[in-house]
């Protein structure tokens, strides 16, 4: 097995592979990138165009339905319509060491300039190790003049946030892009850290939307953010009962 495998559907021509934005939703900080990424895939209708495998990926398979086993892989949609052309990379893991981040991410990032993309969305999640009830859209760029207009759509830069810089696909492939002209923004999302997190998913979406200029349904995201919402006061009545027994206890 190679460290790193491509490989698009035979099916798909090389032009209709193609398209000026990529959307990268790898799993991260409460999924919020992933969430988001396979929200838009599920709303567009986007088709699978290539798997990528590598031994930088955890050492396990995945449990299908029924008991089958596949391999770790990411994978790259597209999305071809009346609200643009646009392209996804989802997957299962990130690298499990630093030398995978910065290969993997490299790769995702050349797959970019093969395939004519000009912008890179990048999707994470900030922890911020506390669950908050208003949800910031944290934005950093690879170029100056991208600040504006994320600005305007929502999105915030704090200096100094996050503190330890952006780690992982979201935050390299921003600075990878940069030698071959790709412009590059990236837009996290305040979660706690401690749960996959859809409220903040939700949050993103509505910035990016308007970075692209699109509509999506978050419906479906609203509706897990509010069976999140639920399991976490549960979580947290417990925590409260525990404590008080303990208190009594003492």
């Amino acid at each position: 097995m190679e460290d790193i495998t491509i490989r698009f559907e035979e099916s798909i021509a090389p032009e209709d592979r193609t398209a000026p934005i990529m959307i990268e939703g790898l799993p991260g900080i409460g999924h919020v990138g992933k969430l988001v990424a396979e929200h838009m895939i599920q709303e567009l209708g986007a088709v699978r165009i290539a798997e990528i495998n590598s031994i930088y990926f955890p050492p396990q398979v995945i449990i299908r339905e029924g008991g089958t086993v596949r391999l770790c892989n990411n994978e790259i949609y597209r999305y071809s319509g009346e609200k643009g052309t646009y392209l996804f990379l989802v997957g299962d893991f990130q690298s499990t060491s630093g030398e995978g981040h910065y290969l993997l991410s490299q790769v995702y990032v050349d797959i970019c300039h093969q395939l004519g993309v000009r912008r890179i969305y990048t999707i994470g999640g900030y922890g911020i190790g506390h669950f908050n009830e208003v949800t910031r859209v944290i934005a950093a760029v690879n170029r100056e003049d991208l600040r504006q207009q994320v600005e305007d759509a929502g999105g915030i830069f704090s200096e100094g946030e996050p503190g330890g810089g952006i780690i992982g696909a979201a935050g390299l492939m921003l600075g990878l892009s940069i030698p071959l002209g790709i412009e590059g923004i990236c837009l996290m999302g305040e979660t706690s850290g401690y749960l996959v997190d859809p409220r903040s998913a939700t949050t993103v979406l509505s910035v990016l939307t308007k970075l692209l200029g699109i509509e999506i349904d978050d419906a479906k995201l609203n509706e897990r953010a509010g069976e999140m919402e639920v399991a976490l006061q549960r979580l947290l009545e417990q925590e409260k009962k525990s404590e008080e027994e303990l208190s009594y206890i003492g």
